[in-house]
C-alpha cells in the first residue's frame, strides 16, 4: 500500500482526479497484479457473501451454545409489521440486518469479517439495506464496499483492529467509519465528504470497551453492531449537508490509538471489567461453566 494516511489519499484522488474507491480498486490491483475487473469481481463475491449471511440470519432462530442469543432478529420484523418504526423503512432493515449478520456469526454460520468478526453486521447492513430501498446499482454498491474496505486499512496501518488491542472502538468503532464512508460514496458523496463521515462516525465512538460476557461474542457486541450501524448513517447524513469533523481524519485515527493504549486492560478483550464484571453478567458466567 503507497498510501499511508487519509491526506494522501486525498491529495492522490485531487491529484489524479479520482474517487476514493478508484484509488482503492487502482492499489488493490497494483498490490495483486491483477486486473480492476478481476479486483471488482473478488469485491462482488464479498457482498455476496454478505449478501447471504443477511438471508440466512433473518431465517434463523437457532441460538448461541450459551443459549443467550440468536432469535432477537425475528423480533424487529414481526413488531414493525404491527408498527413502523419512527426512522421508516431504512432503518427497519437496517438493524433488522445488522442483527441478522451478526447472530449467523455466533452460529458460526460464513460472514465476511468488515473489519472483525464482531463487528460484522455494521457494513454490510448498511450498504445492503440502503441499496435497496434506494435502488442503487450493485455497480455502485461495490464501489461503496472498496471505500470501506480502504477506510478500514488506513486505520489499520496504525492500530491493530481487535477489542484486545485497542478496545470495541477499533472494531465496531472503525466499522462505523467504514460504513459511513461507504453510504456517503453510495449517495454520491465526494473524497471530502466521505473521508468527514468517516471522521464524524469515529471521534463519536472514541473510548468504547470491549467486555464480552464469559468472553463471548455476544453480549454486548451482537446489539452493539445494530446501534453503530444507525450511528454510521448519521454521520453520513451530517457529512453530506456539509458538516465536518475539526479534527482531521487522521488525528482521530491516532486517537484511537493513544486512547486504546490508556484503556485498562481489564477493558479490553479479557472480560474482567466493564459489563463482563457486571452482578447479571457473574451469575450468567456461572449458569454457563456449570453446564
Amino acid at each position: 500500500m503507497t498510501i499511508l494516511s487519509f491526506a494522501e489519499l486525498a491529495e492522490k484522488c485531487k491529484a489524479q482526479n479520482k474517487a476514493i474507491y478508484e484509488i482503492a480498486q487502482d492499489e488493490e490491483a497494483c498490490l495483486s497484479g491483477d486486473s480492476i475487473d478481476v479486483i471488482r469481481l473478488r469485491v462482488l463475491e464479498d457482498l455476496l457473501a454478505m449478501k447471504q449471511a443477511v438471508k440466512n440470519g433473518l431465517k434463523s432462530t437457532e441460538k448461541a451454545i450459551s443459549g443467550w442469543c440468536g432469535d432477537d432478529c425475528v423480533k424487529l420484523p414481526e413488531r414493525f409489521k404491527k408498527r413502523a418504526a419512527l426512522f421508516g423503512k431504512t432503518f427497519e432493515k437496517i438493524t433488522t440486518y445488522a442483527l441478522a449478520t451478526a447472530e449467523e456469526n455466533l452460529r458460526m454460520g460464513r460472514i465476511a469479517a468488515c473489519p472483525t468478526a464482531g463487528s460484522c453486521g455494521i457494513v454490510p447492513s448498511v450498504i445492503i439495506a440502503v441499496a435497496e430501498e434506494e435502488n442503487i446499482s450493485e455497480a455502485e454498491q461495490i464501489n461503496g464496499l472498496l471505500t470501506a474496505g480502504i477506510v478500514g486499512l488506513l486505520v489499520s496501518n496504525k492500530v491493530q483492529l481487535a477489542g484486545a488491542v485497542a478496545g470495541c472502538q477499533a472494531e465496531c468503532g472503525v466499522a462505523s467509519a467504514m460504513a459511513a464512508a461507504a453510504l456517503t460514496q453510495m449517495l454520491g458523496g465526494d473524497t471530502n465528504e466521505i473521508i468527514q463521515a468517516a471522521a464524524l462516525a469515529m471521534k463519536n465512538i472514541l473510548g468504547l470497551t470491549c467486555d464480552p460476557v464469559c468472553g463471548l461474542v455476544e453480549v454486548p457486541c451482537i446489539k452493539r453492531n445494530a446501534f453503530l450501524a444507525v450511528h454510521a448513517v448519521t454521520a453520513a447524513e451530517l457529512a453530506l449537508c456539509g458538516v465536518e469533523s475539526k479534527i482531521p481524519l487522521d488525528e482521530v485515527v491516532d486517537t484511537l490509538k493513544i486512547t486504546g493504549q490508556l484503556m485498562s486492560p481489564l477493558l479490553k478483550e479479557t472480560s474482567q471489567g466493564g459489563l463482563a464484571k457486571t452482578k447479571t453478567a457473574l451469575a450468567l458466567e456461572e449458569v454457563l461453566f456449570k453446564k
